[in-house]
């Protein structure tokens, strides 16, 4: 399998403060902003720009939650081995708030269609923007596009873009890995 980094950790914290400030610039202040990042790997991208709002640019009353959309998933039931769930993590009222789904990649765009499924069972927000670092634009299934992105990825469907994160993987880091065929 052959890898090709496309983000180094300096590229990825570069990407982060402008992620960081286009949502500043779109919700000022958060106080009807909820950040929901997408389980299992969008939790590490939302506690990240969660923790640059608050420590660079003083946001305060920032709101992070976390999602699992594994039983909303349209394939949870065609695979061989029974799926884990994640712990949803949601302690705040999501009714007539702005949500922005957080992701790591943006591929096909069925778990985006799962988080808008999921999200119901928390209320009707009064409107979801979604943010990706990673944005693999050719490979959509459905019509779902990022608000906010952190990379343009131009993959063929034989390439997996793998997002590394210094809190689980010891180093920041997006590599493009070319599955052997």
């Amino acid at each position: 399998m052959s890898q090709k980094i496309l983000l180094s950790a300096k590229e990825v914290n570069i990407i982060l403060h402008r992620l960081a400030c286009q949502l500043i610039e779109n919700h000022l202040d958060f106080s009807t902003t909820l950040l929901i990042g997408i389980q299992p790997r969008g939790t590490h991208l939302a506690k990240r720009l969660a923790h640059i709002l608050k420590t660079d640019y003083t946001i305060e009353n920032i709101q992070v939650g976390f999602l699992d959309i594994t039983f909303f998933r349209d394939d949870f039931r065609r695979s061989e081995k029974p799926l884990e769930a994640n712990k949803t993590e949601i302690n705040f009222i999501v009714e007539d708030k702005k949500v922005v789904f957080i992701d790591d990649v943006l591929y096909t765009g069925r778990s985006i269609r799962s988080a808008l499924t999921a999200i119901q069972s928390f209320g009707r927000p009064a409107e979801i923007e979604l943010l990706t670092l990673i944005d693999r634009r050719f490979s959509r299934h459905l019509p779902i596009q990022p608000d906010y992105r952190g990379r343009q990825v131009d993959a063929i469907n034989n390439e997996k873009v793998v997002v590394k994160w210094q809190e689980n993987d010891g180093e920041d880091l997006v590599l493009l890995e070319e599955k052997n065929k």
